[in-house]
């Protein structure tokens, strides 16, 4: 605590936000007077962490957490220490891990799940190396939710009805809402890197520089809340879903990844001679065999399945590719020292904690069994077959049939998931479509 201390004096802080990323990945947590917070323990109830995105509790979160709806612990990360740019007054945001009563890390807090995917692979002397590329609407206010999205009113007045992939004017469009995002973001300490024009109305995309994981899932974890807060003080909405616009393509959360031998900082994926070996291979190969199983945490909602359409430049099967950008997994032409894999499935609506955890468990678990990946892939994927889930009922059916996400996550975890995820799926199922009110009520 002396680190943060000494922070919070240094920067006059008189409240504290302790935040804790839930299950969606976004912030759950309290205000506290800085006096407060220096001087008591954080707790929040545990069954936070058993809520669907709907705010209900599910029917098994007495199995899953404690009956009497007991409190956990909260740790501050200092490591995590930001300032709010957007408060009103001098105010700090700190993420905390959860702990239990006995003083363990929760099993069901998504920052944990990461942190024990990383462990396993200090156990091997290695360090991940990720880099993330999130993908983002700005779009009008939405009240109604039985009203369709779009695009914004720009500075020129008009809105875009265009697609205008990577156009600078397009994105200049909206130059007071980003300058106002680059701004909160560098007061956070964020390592936001280079801005496009995605391919989307008024889509936009981030690219994070490469780093460490927990902290880059820190940083995910924060711009995705920024860039809601910074889009509302100019009237309009930021969105992270999928597939929020059914005549545009889906919005992706990309992760670079490579890894690092500790001792020696080089690159486990090349030989001495910097040609590609037999490890990087298998983590190719893992990230084929087993992204199936774990492929709820890359596409969590039941929106997130519409974005796996040929027609939305989104990945539609296992294959990997050198430099292509059709394949879910993608090797960047590189130097040997930045030699890579590109995860192309994660949506923009997942939790950044477990889509990072998600695909370096798949890479880890290719390596330790030493699984071969299929031919590289030339030419235009999409052609191919739909070869992936295509709602969240499937994924969780083949998450059940994979025991390596017991081993990687945990029991206690992969149960409240599903638990979670298969709630939320039975309360969309009881929602009747326009589509079905269109073409079902007289015609059958």
């Amino acid at each position: 605590m002396d680190k943060i201390t000494q922070w919070l004096a240094e920067h006059s802080i008189s409240e504290v936000e302790c935040l804790v990323p839930d299950m969606s990945g976004n912030a759950r947590g309290k205000f506290t007077p800085t006096d407060k917070f220096l001087t008591q323990d954080s707790r929040l109830p545990e069954s936070i962490l058993v809520q669907t995105v709907t705010g209900d509790y599910v029917d098994e979160h007495n199995e899953l957490v404690d009956p009497a709806d007991t409190d956990m612990l909260l740790v501050p990360d200092p490591d995590s220490i930001r300032l709010n740019p957007w408060a009103n007054e001098p105010t700090a945001q700190i993420i905390h891990d959860c702990y239990t009563r006995d003083g363990k890390p929760h099993p069901i807090s998504s920052r944990n799940i990461l942190k024990f995917v990383l462990d396993k692979y200090a156990e091997q002397g290695w360090k991940p190396v990720v880099a993330p590329e999130v993908e983002f609407y700005l779009v009008k206010k939405n009240l109604d939710p039985n009203e369709e999205l779009s695009a914004p009113v720009g500075r020129s007045g008009r809105t875009e009805k265009t697609r205008q992939s990577y156009s600078i004017d397009a994105a200049n469009e909206y130059e007071p809402i980003i300058e106002d995002m680059y701004d909160f973001s560098e007061a956070q300490g964020l390592d936001v890197d280079t801005l496009i024009h995605e391919s989307g109305t008024a889509q936009m995309e981030i690219n994070f520089l490469h780093g460490d994981p927990l902290k880059l899932a820190d940083q995910v974890f924060t711009f995705k809340r920024t860039v809601r807060e910074t889009a509302l003080r100019h009237g309009i909405y930021a969105t992270f879903m999928a597939k929020p616009m059914a005549d545009e393509p889906g919005s992706a959360l990309h992760l670079h990844q490579s890894i690092v031998d500790v001792n020696t900082g080089k690159n486990i994926f090349v030989d001495d001679e910097g040609a590609e070996n037999v490890r990087f291979m298998h983590f190719i190969g893992g990230m084929q065999k087993y992204t199936p199983g774990f492929m709820t945490f890359f596409a969590p909602n039941v929106n997130s399945y519409r974005r796996f359409t040929k027609e939305n430049a989104a990945p539609i099967s296992l294959h990997w590719g050198y430099d292509n950008r059709t394949t879910g997994l993608r090797v960047p032409d590189s130097s040997p020292q930045a030699k890579r894999l590109e995860n192309r499935f994660p949506g923009a609506d997942c939790n950044p904690y477990l889509a990072i955890a998600t695909s370096l468990a798949c890479g880890y678990l290719g390596m330790m069994n030493k699984i071969e990946p299929t031919k590289a892939y030339e030419g235009d994927c999409s052609v191919e077959p739909i070869s992936l889930p295509r709602t969240q009922e499937h994924a969780l059916s083949l998450m059940a049939e994979c025991p390596e996400a017991v081993e990687m996550f945990g029991d206690t975890f992969v149960r409240a998931w599903a638990a979670i995820k298969r709630d939320e799926y039975e309360e969309f199922n009881r929602v009747i479509s326009s589509w079905e009110r269109e073409f079902l009520l007289l015609n059958v």
